[in-house]
């Protein structure tokens, strides 16, 4: 008993000890506070700065041109017009072409599908390759590719003329697909060189001890893995190749125009009356496309970045 008793003082002593002495852990951080108020405001000035541009084209595209000649951009529509949506993708005119976007986009939809599965599935590969097989001459391949993916578009837009127009693909979409290929391969080697060389080494070592070869390994044990490193080389390409304007209008004929093209054409027409509706609501339907692949897998391109960029 008396050792029961010593037990309980014990323990009783301290329970009061902590008591005094009072919580224990972290302190919690007040909500409001100066480091959340200069954090978040500032947020929400930078978000407001690159939101505004966006909402003048929204309520602009809703409005008709005698509320927009008023001059109040920043006001919402007083009567909403879908107007010059349906303008704007069907009929708005380009020259003698009175189409809208139509053409333009399901020509870009012709340009980008191929041209994102060629270059990805090529570049995976390159970028595998460099970084579990060691092969002569690798480190020069490598050198050349990121040689290659700093080299300016512009010094080499008249040398790709040349070699289009000697294999007969000048001015056709073939042709045009063959150069996002090729200028979207040496950065999108280099995210899936850094991303194969992140993956535990052991595994590309138990492989070979079990024997599977080059394809084998590739297949059944990276690909699995690339999840990530594979959205975030879509969504470069997606969004490189659609919003390209530059080898749009060089290497392909009126008909063969992308989106980006078909747009200026139509931003810049000289004939009739400038219709700013129909101008933003233009622009709006020509960035849906990328800005929906983002918002749709923006988290695994956040992913895919980090795991990239953890070696190089």
């Amino acid at each position: 008993m008396p050792e029961v008793l010593a037990v309980n003082q014990l323990d009783t002593g301290t329970a009061a000890t902590r008591t005094m002495s009072g919580p224990s852990g972290a302190k919690p951080r007040r909500i409001v506070s100066p480091r959340n108020i200069m954090l978040y405001g500032t947020l929400f000035v930078v978000a407001a700065y690159y939101m505004l541009p966006l909402y003048v084209m929204i309520v602009t595209s809703l409005k008709g041109m005698p509320e927009i000649r008023l001059g109040n951009i920043f006001s919402p529509p007083m009567e909403i017009t879908f107007e010059p949506w349906v303008k704007a993708w069907s009929s708005a005119c380009t020259g003698l072409n009175c189409d809208g976007l139509s053409r333009g986009f399901w020509n870009s939809v012709r340009i980008a599908v191929p041209s994102v599965i060629i270059s990805i599935a090529i570049a995976s590969v390159n970028g595998y390759a460099l970084a579990n097989w060691s092969f002569k001459g690798a480190q020069l391949f490598f050198t050349i590719l990121i040689f290659g993916a700093f080299v300016p578009y512009q010094v080499m837009l008249y040398p790709i003329v040349i070699m289009l127009r000697s294999i007969g693909l000048y001015g056709s979409l073939t042709g045009l697909i063959l150069v996002h290929s090729v200028f979207g391969m040496p950065i999108l080697t280099l995210l899936f060189r850094n991303y194969f060389t992140s993956l535990p080494q052991e595994l590309f070592k138990a492989a070979r001890v079990d024997g599977a070869g080059f394809w084998g390994i590739y297949f059944k044990i990276m690909l699995p893995m690339s999840l990530p490193i594979f959205v975030v080389a879509m969504i470069l390409q997606v969004t490189g190749i659609w919003n390209d304007f530059l080898f749009g209008v060089v290497y392909t004929t009126p008909d063969l125009y992308p989106m980006t093209v078909q747009l200026n054409n139509i931003v810049n027409s000289v004939q009739g009356v400038k219709e700013y509706n129909v101008n933003m609501a233009a622009t709006i339907l020509t960035a849906l496309v990328p800005l929906t692949v983002y918002f749709v897998s923006g988290r695994l391109f956040v992913r895919g970045i980090a795991a990239g960029a953890v070696k190089g």
